[in-house]
């Protein structure tokens, strides 16, 4: 395999895992704990370093998990104080474990590659070099399976717990009453975010593994409000963001976990204004839409008040209507169109007469 192809094949692999976990975080409005446990899986993964005398991906793993069930507790302790918001909680520990680790990497393995850099930034350049043996076999990058299998692993657990996370993450409460245990649904969410973390931090760093958590999922909610469309598009724009990225880093020459990053926000921005369901460009289209067929409502109400009274004649001439509803003339023609398309008026020498389907307007409108 290729340098390239393990970079791709890499920020794939980790992209889809953290999109498919992502979706449920957003949705819970707890993207910020993806944030948090990125960084304070670190002292985790440093006890795992020392414990295991160098690099060992269960120790790493075993230290991640405990590091962020250490975060998950300390934050509902300081929650259940009362004296804490949840969100000042999780900006008092996540940073305290963080800055922990930071000290410990650069006190006591500043010569070896778990270094502030790799922290950040990752090492997914080198995807193709760490080779995985087994035996006298090589199996390929290291880092390719372990993003490939936390995919298929968080797949798993996605479509197995499907209906728990999908209740408990809308209606908690109904999913207590049914005997869905909520807190323990969200307890294997919060193991399985840490699982991921800790497997993508080597290979893209704190700053990409929180990108890909978080990115694709509030893409894909602005295009959806369907969870399994929703879940499909998250994975699908993470995939997406890590081949942009490697194309972009490729074409200018520059960091590759950046570039990701930072592609994954371009397609952001671009769905934030085009995607139909909350793009701002169809927002605003449907905003004037809705300010038309108003205004055209408002005429026909206008004209019903009016029909058979002695000023009908002046109220309803069309030269008129900006004087008598305070419109101004280019206003007051586009809704004429707009309702005599809509065939609730038609024009009778320079005067608006309603329709039956007009006349209607007015009664539907509560008159």
């Amino acid at each position: 395999m290729s340098y390239g192809l393990a970079m791709v094949a890499t920020g794939m692999g980790v992209a889809v895992a953290c999109a498919l976990l992502g979706t449920f975080l957003v949705l819970r409005r707890m993207a910020m704990v993806a944030d948090a446990i990125s960084h304070a899986i670190l002292p985790g993964l440093v006890a795992g370093y020392w414990l295991a005398h160098g690099p060992s991906l269960a120790a790493g793993l075993a230290g991640a998990v405990a590091s962020a069930l250490l975060m998950v507790g300390c934050v509902a302790l300081l929650t259940r104080s009362g004296r804490v918001a949840s969100d000042a909680a999780i900006g008092l520990v996540f940073p305290a474990l963080f800055a922990l680790g930071t000290v410990l990497v650069t006190r006591f393995f500043s010569d070896v590659h778990l270094d502030a850099d790799a922290i950040l930034y990752g090492n997914i350049e080198f995807a193709g070099l760490e080779l995985w043996r087994w035996g006298g076999l090589s199996l390929g990058p290291r880092p390719v399976w372990v993003g490939g299998a936390l995919a298929a692993l968080n797949l798993a657990l996605v479509t197995g717990l499907y209906k728990e996370l999908k209740v408990s993450t809308f209606d908690p409460g109904l999913a207590a009453a049914v005997g869905l245990a909520p807190v323990v649904v969200q307890a294997a969410l919060m193991a399985a975010v840490a699982v991921t973390a800790a497997g993508a931090f080597s290979a893209v760093g704190a700053v990409l593994a929180v990108a890909f958590f978080i990115v694709p999922a509030a893409t894909a909610f602005l295009w959806t409000d369907r969870l399994p469309r929703m879940i499909a598009l998250s994975a699908a724009f993470g995939a997406a963001g890590a081949v942009l990225g490697f194309a972009a880093a490729v074409r200018w020459d520059t960091s590759v976990a950046g570039a990701m990053a930072t592609a994954t926000g371009v397609v952001f921005g671009a769905s934030w204004l085009v995607a139909p369901h909350g793009g701002l460009i169809p927002s605003a289209r449907r905003r004037a839409r809705q300010r038309l067929r108003f205004a055209a409502e408002t005429l026909a109400v206008h004209l019903a008040t009016h029909a058979g009274a002695p000023d009908e004649a002046v109220e309803s001439a069309v030269a008129h209507l900006g004087e008598h509803l305070r419109w101004s003339d280019a206003w007051a023609a586009a809704v004429v169109a707009d309702a005599v398309r809509r065939g609730w008026v038609v024009r009778d020498n320079g005067r608006l007469r309603l329709t039956e389907a007009g006349r209607a307007v007015p009664r539907a409108a509560g008159r």
